[in-house]
């Protein structure tokens, strides 16, 4: 009998990624390539959403064949993709109306302020999940519509179609303009702010809110389902699986039961804690999303917690300061001390993400002396790390009622064992590495697995996940309580540092 696998497209915010993965979840092959970032304005960012598209026709053969598959060998095609970012688009001629949004770009920021104004605007949150933001799809859409002559009738019409980057790429490998299936997840739709959290469809006064044309919006579908056959990069194919790339990874790390939690380490990092079949409403400052939906099965919801800068303030403390000359050295320069010497960095360096969300925030290094050295420096910058993940844990924690058991943890980052090993200590509960790095991947070939059949249910998928490494807490509890008190104190020295201009 001839082996089939099963292959992601892990469309992210610089590159494209075509996997194959094998039943046991082994990483087969995998091609990658990069794709331009376009910066025409201060604050604004954009990607070629045609170059996107071009880069799967691409990448999807080339993987076949680097695998020594063919196409009938694929069981089927999950897909995974940068969150938020969105693309307008001709249904006739399948182009694009004009570059695609991403979800970095802040042109939106009057528009936010101006509908914060509106009687409505609370009721957003309630609804959607999310707190009004430049960073979800629902102003960027409006933005294209109020600048764009003609557009909102257009879209009126349903010429014009509107996606995130799953739907803009589902909507071409089913055939585009011949026949092309208009279709997002439930995961990308509750990161537009136009879904209602509860009823998983799109919201007629949020709509009415933003003042978008429904006739525009694709058609919300679970997040592993068969929704069509390929018949471009993977012909005939099935298409089974749609996650954002944070709910893909929660997937991937196989945290299917209320209280598991996930965190993805990377240029900044993001934690995901599944809260079982009901969506739970922040008071702390996070994010209320869908975790995935299995065809057929409620819904499952997580709670959010972004953290901004991580990875990228080991970045800085090599690039910018210059006292190490690449990343890893900042494990080794971090070891020649036993503590941090009584210094605190807060990297607020564009404010705080979660819980604080303090826009007007700026970083802070305190406790400075003339003791000490490069080595306490460095092993501040890796504390910032594990004190800022216990600040969005301790949030998840008091919003959910669930106390987190464990972390598995994945990204860049989680090869620095003192890294990791700090923060176990300071969430006094084990963090877990899997041998699957690639875990966004996996977790959209795990469900367009699922949906087809080639993994039978939840728990085969459990038994493939395997840790690679555990880190097990030992820090003295007094100490833990005195240091998070010292961060604490530290991370409120960053408030106000912008003050509004006098007018």
């Amino acid at each position: 009998m001839t082996e089939s696998y099963v292959v992601a497209i892990d469309q992210g915010t610089t590159s494209t990624r075509c996997i194959v993965f094998d039943r046991r979840g082994q990483l087969v092959s995998v091609q990658q390539r990069e794709h331009h970032q376009h910066f025409p304005r201060p604050g604004w960012v954009e990607h070629d959403a045609v170059e996107i598209w071009r880069a799967v026709q691409q990448l999807g053969p080339r993987t076949l064949r680097q695998a020594g598959i063919g196409p009938e060998q694929v069981a089927a095609v999950g897909i995974t993709n940068q969150r938020e970012t969105t693309v307008l688009w001709d249904r006739h001629t399948g182009i694009p109306v004009s570059r695609a949004i991403v979800w970095q770009d802040t042109r939106t920021d009057e528009l936010v302020s101006a509908l914060a104004a509106q009687p409505f605007a609370p009721e957003v949150a309630v609804r959607s999940g999310l707190p009004l933001a430049t960073y979800f799809s629902a102003p960027k859409v409006r933005w294209l519509l109020d600048h764009t002559p003609g557009l909102r009738e257009r879209c009126a019409r349903g010429d014009v179609l509107f996606g995130t980057m799953e739907t803009w790429l589902i909507w071409n490998l089913t055939g585009g303009p011949s026949g092309g299936l208009h279709v997002t997840d439930v995961t990308n739709a509750s990161r537009t702010m136009l879904m209602d959290l509860r009823t998983l469809s799109w919201d007629d006064d949020l709509l009415a809110f933003f003042d978008i044309p429904r006739a525009m919006l694709p058609s919300i579908r679970s997040s592993s389902e068969v929704y069509g056959r390929a018949v471009e990069a993977f012909p005939g194919v099935r298409i089974g699986a749609a996650l954002g790339d944070q709910q893909a990874a929660l997937f991937g790390q196989t945290c299917f039961a209320p209280g598991d939690a996930k965190c993805t380490y990377g240029t900044g990092s993001f934690l995901l804690l599944n809260t079982g079949s009901a969506p739970v409403r922040s008071t702390h400052g996070l994010l209320s999303t869908v975790a995935y939906q299995i065809a057929g099965a409620d819904p499952v919801y997580a709670l959010e917690g972004s953290i901004a800068i991580t990875g990228s303030l080991v970045q800085w403390f090599r690039d910018q300061l210059g006292l190490i000359g690449t990343a890893p050295e900042i494990e080794t320069l971090a070891r020649t001390v036993e503590d941090n010497g009584g210094c605190y960095i807060v990297p607020a360096f564009s404010g705080l993400f979660a819980p604080h969300w303090r826009s007007e925030a700026r970083g802070v290094i305190v406790g400075l002396t003339s003791y000490i050295t490069k080595g306490h420096l460095a092993r501040a910058v890796l504390e910032a790390t594990g004190w800022q993940t216990r600040e969005v844990v301790d949030a998840m924690n008091a919003d959910s009622g669930l106390a987190l058991r464990s972390l598995r943890v994945d990204g860049g980052m989680t090869a620095d064992n003192l890294l990791m090993q700090f923060v176990a200590d300071v969430l006094d509960v084990p963090v877990v590495r899997p041998m699957v790095a690639e875990t966004v991947s996996l977790g959209a070939a795990y469900a367009a697995g699922l949906a087809v059949g080639y993994w039978p249910d939840l728990a085969d998928l459990r038994r493939n996940w395997h840790r690679a490494a555990q880190w097990l807490p030992s820090m003295d509890p007094e100490l833990r309580a005195d240091e998070y008190d010292n961060w604490q104190r530290a991370v409120e020295r960053t408030f106000d540092w912008l003050r509004p201009k006098a007018s």
